[in-house]
């Protein structure tokens, strides 16, 4: 199994240490070690506090899936963006769950890629191995998964210092009349445990939720008022753009849980078209784009006559400069 290894070159605490090394903050080392994934002179750890010292040898080991009997998945065209020893990207196609959950009794990615024979990291646990940030069943778009245990961690900690960001696609039933941020806490709605809703606005607020931040820009209205507008995440909450278009009112076309049931049932015209990062191993700026799928292209042609999407797609990231800084 492949492995990192340090000679440790002066006193010090392991997570501290690690957390140098690595790149990674504190409590990624700390999942990394209860995962069982260090091992400090060949013998396990299990708690980041312990201390090392000058000549020890500390490894990290990226700790491989257990061997499972093969699954009869059906057949699934899956578009790789790119790929490395370190990193998988990958366009995901719509009516697909990303790992599975106790709700969950179909084949998900994390089935295919498995399947597939991709090392995948363990640092989420058993049901969702390589996945550092996921995307909605029928949201498609780009997603990086993590190959090995380091990365993962380097991965996450990006997430939540802003390192890594994500850029999204998606048509409204009522068009935004200006560029809009929205800023608040998340939490299930107290009516419909299956949605998110913006805590602070309730008749009687509830305390608690996570805060969140996405800012919306408007691309271009088309036929009976739909609109492509462009996402740019602050935060990762679930469901965090579906929610936030809520609280203005607005809705994304085929999204009968936020929305209202309408003439298309395809799926939600949700779609991540850009992720960047830096890449966990050498530093690398890296920026991926996620072609948009072959359905929402069909609605845009349908109902946007004579959009010019080329020149949308070269100004997209320049139309945030204003709102996102």
């Amino acid at each position: 199994m492949p492995k990192q290894t340090w000679i440790v070159d002066q006193k010090d605490r392991l997570d501290t240490f690690l957390s140098t090394k690595l790149q990674v903050a504190k409590n990624q080392v700390l999942q990394l070690i209860k995962a069982g994934c260090v091992r400090l002179n060949g013998g396990a750890c299990s708690k980041g506090g312990v201390g090392v010292k000058l000549g020890d040898v500390l490894e990290i080991w990226s700790i491989q899936p257990q061997e499972s009997q093969p699954l009869s998945l059906p057949p699934l065209d899956l578009e790789i963006i790119y790929e490395d020893e370190d990193i998988l990207v990958i366009n995901k196609p719509p009516h697909l769950v990303v790992h599975h959950a106790s709700s969950v009794k179909e084949a998900t990615l994390v089935d295919y890629l498995q399947a597939r024979g991709y090392a995948l990291s363990t640092l989420s646990g058993a049901l969702r191995y390589g996945i550092v940030h996921r995307l909605d069943k029928d949201t498609s778009g780009v997603l990086v998964v993590a190959k090995n245990n380091a990365s993962h961690a380097h991965l996450a900690t990006q997430l939540k210092s802003k390192q890594m960001g994500r850029y999204y696609l998606a048509i409204l039933s009522e068009p935004l009349n200006n560029p809009v941020s929205v800023a608040c806490h998340l939490g299930r709605h107290p009516n419909n445990r299956l949605k998110m809703t913006n805590l602070d606005a309730l008749r009687t607020p509830i305390r608690g939720g996570k805060m969140s931040k996405t800012h919306f820009v408007p691309l271009i209205t088309g036929t009976n008022q739909t609109q492509l507008i462009c996402a740019k995440l602050e935060t990762g909450r679930t469901h965090q753009i579906r929610a936030h278009l809520e609280s203005l009112n607005r809705h994304i076309v085929g999204d009968p849980l936020y929305g209202q049931k309408d003439s298309y049932a395809g799926r939600i015209l949700l779609h991540a078209y850009l992720l960047y990062a830096t890449h966990p191993k050498d530093g690398r700026k890296l920026l991926f784009k996620a072609n948009m799928l072959k359905d929402m292209l069909q609605y845009l042609e349908n109902h946007f006559e004579g959009m010019s999407w080329d020149g949308l797609e070269s100004s997209i990231g320049d139309l945030f400069g204003s709102i996102a800084g």
